[in-house]
């Protein structure tokens, strides 16, 4: 293999890696999504009904 093939090789393998070292980096420190309480959408409702 000459040197330049190398030299490509070695740079499309470092910037593969990078992308899916930062990816996995953001995907690992993303804040959680905040769900949503299931009974503050029955607040308005005095009365529950019983099964």
């Amino acid at each position: 293999m000459n040197t330049s093939a190398l030299i490509t090789m070695i740079c499309a393998q470092g910037i593969v890696i990078s992308f899916a070292a930062y990816f996995f980096y953001k995907v690992l420190t993303i804040p959680p999504k905040q769900e949503p309480d299931s009974f503050s959408e029955n607040d308005d409702e005095l009365v529950r009904k019983e099964d």
